[in-house]
């Protein structure tokens, strides 16, 4: 429906309408109409339309034909009077609106539909551009959108289903908030969120605010994982010492499980970490006695962050006894999990299957380094008998492929963001297709990335205080971008000519140094503007 035009209803009908508004979005919806006693209205909401009632799947996102619609909706009386206006009770997620009238004796007059945007106030600091692809505008533009409507009071894993702010989503969104914003506030809310849904047996539940008690055990390492990003981004040092008491209860809570080889037993609650294909519900490999490559690995990083954080903000001596904790299990891992002849970590110690998410993980965590964790990731791209990552795991893999040094790879394996474009998305949504929710802020890790690591732009110390700068341009010829620092603004711009020279021009802001790596160089960058030739 457009245009200024009222639109009327005759007594004694039955109509349909559906209404498409073209992209994602979420606001209170408004419908304001006139007589039609009795009749009744219903607002249907969904995100996209259906074509298939057995898999649910969605096809191309855009088409209309041959599809039903399925969701959830607003049912009104109209009582005849005039004028009369309805605003839903709460903002609702739609792209597809589906309204069934069904007028009585007298006729309806609808006279005007519209939507009131309803989200967290985000303001998007950044800017890029790379005039060779103009694709990588648009997947920052669906990551912004995505990212913005998964921010309301909490992050939320998605504005249409569970409005729930699931920690493990939560360390990408916050991630996506420190890189593209000034505002600090929503990050630390999510932390302190997770620190109020801890429970006496000393962990985070799996999402908070929320009156029924899930635990995802590995989600309160993620947690953990968020408060270190934002001791990394942003300087409040006093503000993470509080958090400092949760972060010993939750790996407390894990030491109880180690065996005496240093790797853990069986660990109890849902044990999610991607909605990979075969995975059952979200859950990778593990053994009777628990033992599994993805779940040592994420407590040995959880560690390693553990001891840094309690190093330089908390206890020294707890920082030696989480580091003596991380040599052993480091050591465990890679004696259980390390196949020499594939050059991969298995899932478990029997060595059957073997994953992208494990092998990920082992270059994060450093239990393989140098030409061997170059070689572990050339394989994770290029051996399509593993369990391939989904679009939520693709930002630890896409991490993983900075630190092997492989970041000038990132641009050729955007399939997952490119496939979802192809099919009309505006907004990332949550698994492969079909997919349940077509909208998860997880996937918009682009939205760090195309700055951390095209643009090579990293905190290289607690607080942001010193600033990393290592482009992976890959193919382009020219990059460009900025992004907010707590102290002022980072710019960057990139030129490389036929010859293989960069000029790299680079501006910090006051009171900040930092240093730029190319081609196993390393240079000196001072606060403001400054040109390298290279």
């Amino acid at each position: 429906m457009k245009g200024t035009r009222s639109l009327t209803i005759p007594a004694h009908s039955k109509v349909r309408l559906l209404l498409d508004n073209e992209q994602l979005t979420t606001g209170y919806l408004s419908l304001q109409f006139s007589r039609g006693k009795d009749a009744e209205i219903r607002i249907g909401y969904s995100e996209a339309l259906y074509s298939d009632s057995l898999t649910h799947a969605k096809g191309h996102r855009d088409q209309m034909e041959g599809k039903f619609f399925v969701g959830y909706e607003d049912r009104i009386q109209a009582d005849g009077g005039s004028n009369r206006d309805f605003t839903s009770l709460w903002w609702r997620t739609y792209r597809y609106l589906n309204l069934l009238v069904t007028t009585a004796d007298e006729p309806l007059v609808l006279e005007d539909l519209f939507g009131t945007s309803s989200r967290y106030p985000l303001k998007q600091e950044t800017t890029f551009s790379v005039p060779e692809r103009k694709d990588l505008q648009q997947m920052l533009d669906i990551g912004w959108r995505t990212a913005r409507l998964c921010a309301n009071e909490t992050y939320m894993d998605c504005p249409y289903y569970e409005q729930l702010q699931y920690f493990g989503d939560t360390r990408i969104q916050a991630l996506i908030t420190l890189y593209n914003t000034r505002d600090p506030w929503l990050v630390k809310n999510a932390l302190e969120q997770g620190r109020q849904s801890m429970v006496a047996d000393g962990l985070t539940m799996s999402r908070y605010p929320s009156n029924l008690h899930q635990f995802i055990s590995s989600f309160s390492l993620l947690w953990i994982g968020m408060g270190y990003d934002y001791y990394r981004y942003r300087d409040d040092a006093n503000y993470l010492k509080t958090l400092l008491p949760a972060h010993r209860q939750i790996l407390s809570w894990y030491e109880q499980w180690l065996k005496p080889d240093y790797s853990l037993g069986y660990v109890p609650n849902w044990f999610f970490a991607d909605w990979a294909n075969s995975f059952d519900y979200g859950e990778p490999p593990r053994e009777k006695d628990g033992d599994s490559a993805f779940q040592d690995l994420l407590y040995l990083m959880s560690l390693q962050m553990a001891a840094e954080l309690e190093q330089n903000l908390g206890l020294p001596a707890l920082a030696q006894h989480y580091q003596t904790l991380q040599t052993n299990l480091k050591k465990a891992i890679y004696q259980h999990y390390w196949n020499p002849g594939k050059g991969l970590l298995a899932d478990t110690k029997t060595q059957r299957s073997y994953s992208q998410h494990v092998n990920a993980l082992a270059v994060l965590a450093g239990v393989v380094e140098a030409d061997q964790a170059k070689q572990v990731m050339q394989t994770v791209l290029s051996d399509r008998s593993l369990t391939q990552t989904t679009i939520y795991f693709r930002y630890y893999v896409n991490q993983a492929l900075s630190k092997a040094g492989l970041g000038d790879l990132l641009l050729n394996h955007l399939q997952l963001w490119q496939d979802q474009m192809g099919l009309g998305l505006t907004t990332w949504a949550e698994m492969p297709e079909p997919s349940r929710s077509d909208c998860h802020a997880w996937g918009s890790s682009p939205n760090i990335e195309f700055y951390r690591i095209v643009l090579g732009i990293d905190s290289e110390a607690a607080g942001f205080k010193k600033i990393r700068i290592a482009p992976a341009l890959g193919t382009l010829k020219e990059a460009s971008g900025s992004m907010p620092h707590p102290a002022g603004t980072i710019k960057t711009q990139y030129t490389l000519n036929a010859q293989g020279k960069l000029t790299a021009r680079i501006t910090l802001p006051p009171a900040t140094s930092g240093t730029f790596y190319w081609k196993g160089k390393v240079y000196p960058l001072q606060e403001g503007s400054q040109v390298l030739e290279l």
